[in-house]
């Protein structure tokens, strides 16, 4: 017979594994119910199935429904941040609507959203994004849905259009500042926006015309903007220069024409400005502002900085056999001072044509500066090194002058024709080309002055101490045989008694 002590014994263990299977059922059926409270809070926005503990009998089943979540394809219609709809979500959606003839989309895009991430990191940006998804939800007149297009754009669909009124409140109502991690955030967005009931073809150009009307809001600076059919002509107009620009540099379309620059110590005319001019086959006369900006945006202004130096230097050549010896003047892009390797382009061009450095000026408008001002100074002052002058142009159009000015391996300053508006009834216009003039001449810089058209404008600007002066006044824009034949005229002192004559 078991002894009294050994039956006490059993006892105990038999109460203890009985406490540990009913405590192992418990724990399970709590678990049990926290995975059903997750699932159903996870079914909007289909995130993964996280818990502190899981029961190792059930782990096989977590792994097992994260991964049929994964494969279900509405996660491919959600955004994983927000727990909105994404792109192909809001087409869904829409294409079951069509055809949608009343409502309004509002796209909306976050300011300068990538320097919050450059600024406090992509966390800190993804938690902003997950806020201000919240923000929209919680509109007094909430759209019909939301979906979150890209980084930070998110389409609005409203069912029954709504004012400008009610389209500036809930401009407001998303501005309103943040509180990220305990640090206030203040944001700016702008709204683009389609009324349905006059723009209503399929989905993909309903999206396409409702960027073109954020694209219009962002060039014009505007808070709202509306898409109109103008808008698509417009479009077409830039795909039509952009695709046909690099046809055009083979066939010759663009060509070169030369503004002397008078220099007012001499009387002479021993500079010119190479101008770009395009003569398109069905556009006709594109401007440099027009064409320049799209090619930057599109990555095609190396073609056309390539195309420009050659054309000068090639004529550089033809001039010195003539005779001719004249510095000339070539804009570079913003985009140009990006590429590490320019001075050294520059120089093999130099010396592949033999046309001296001395003959060869670069102007940089000054709003590039500021992309990468250490960059910029580097590369500037390597183009300089090989006896290359430098100039920036539209000086005074850009942005904290006054602050890096001093710090540029620059030799002349140009200053914005956009100065000289009013120049002579405007006492302040008056007053801040004489101060810019003052100010670039202080710090050992040459000072041009162009856009000049009237001899009221010319005979103040030397009273003012310029040193070059350049304009419609001095000469209009030459192609080079023009120029040849007037090379004469402008080595002779041509404005001790009148400008030269066109």
């Amino acid at each position: 017979m078991l002894s009294i002590e050994i039956i006490i014994v059993l006892f105990i263990a038999l109460i203890l594994l009985f406490g540990v299977v009913l405590g192992g059922y418990f724990q399970q059926g709590k678990f049990i119910a926290e995975l059903t409270q997750t699932l159903e809070s996870n079914s909007a926005d289909h995130s993964p199935l996280n818990f502190k503990h899981t029961p190792r009998a059930f782990k096989p089943l977590v792994r097992n429904l994260n991964l049929f979540q994964q494969s279900n394809p509405i996660t491919l219609e959600r955004d994983k941040l927000t727990g909105l709809s994404n792109r192909v979500g809001f087409k869904r959606k829409m294409f079951a609507k069509m055809p949608a003839t009343e409502g309004m989309l509002v796209l909306v895009d976050i300011q300068q959203f990538r320097f919050v991430n450059d600024l406090f990191g992509f966390i800190f940006g993804d938690q902003l994004l997950k806020s201000f998804a919240r923000r929209i939800k919680l509109l007094p007149n909430p759209p019909q849905f939301v979906s979150r297009m890209n980084g930070n754009e998110f389409l609005l669909f409203y069912p029954k259009a709504i004012s400008i009124s009610e389209l500036n409140y809930v401009k407001q109502h998303l501005q309103k500042s943040f509180e990220i991690e305990q640090t206030p955030i203040s944001i700016k967005v702008q709204l683009g926006v389609l009324e349905l009931h006059e723009h209503h073809a399929d989905v993909s150009l309903m999206l396409r015309r409702l960027d073109l009307a954020l694209k219009k809001a962002k060039i014009s600076h505007q808070d709202i903007a509306f898409y109109n059919q103008d808008d698509d002509k417009a479009q077409y107009r830039e795909l039509m220069i952009i695709n046909s620009l690099p046809k055009s540099l083979k066939q010759n379309q663009l060509h070169m024409v030369y503004q002397p620059k008078l220099d007012i110590s001499t009387g002479k005319c021993s500079q010119v400005e190479a101008l770009i001019r395009w003569e398109h086959e069905g556009l006709g006369n594109i401007s440099p502002t027009e064409f320049i900006p799209l090619a930057e945006h599109t990555g095609v202004i190396n073609l056309i900085s390539q195309w420009a130096l050659e054309q000068v230097l090639q004529q550089q050549v033809k001039w010195l056999q003539q005779g001719i010896n004249i510095k000339v003047a070539v804009n570079l892009s913003t985009k140009d001072l990006e590429n590490q390797h320019l001075p050294i382009d520059i120089s093999n061009l130099l010396m592949q044509y033999k046309v001296p450095a001395e003959n060869l000026m670069i102007e940089i408008t000054e709003s590039a500066l500021m992309l990468d001002l250490a960059r910029t100074i580097e590369t500037l002052k390597e183009i300089r090194e090989l006896g290359v002058k430098i100039a920036i142009d539209d000086f005074g159009t850009g942005h904290s002058s006054l602050a890096y000015l001093r710090h540029l391996p620059i030799d002349e300053v140009k200053i914005d024709k956009a100065f000289l508006d009013d120049f002579n009834c405007d006492l302040q216009a008056n007053k801040i080309v004489k101060t810019s003039i003052d100010l670039a001449k202080s710090l050992g810089f040459d000072v041009t002055v162009e856009g000049v058209e009237t001899k009221d404008v010319f005979d103040t600007l030397i009273e003012f101490g310029t040193d070059t002066i350049q304009g419609e006044y001095v000469s209009k824009p030459l192609i080079a045989s023009e120029l040849e034949l007037r090379f004469s005229q402008l080595i002779q002192k041509p404005f001790v008694t009148a400008p030269i004559t066109h």
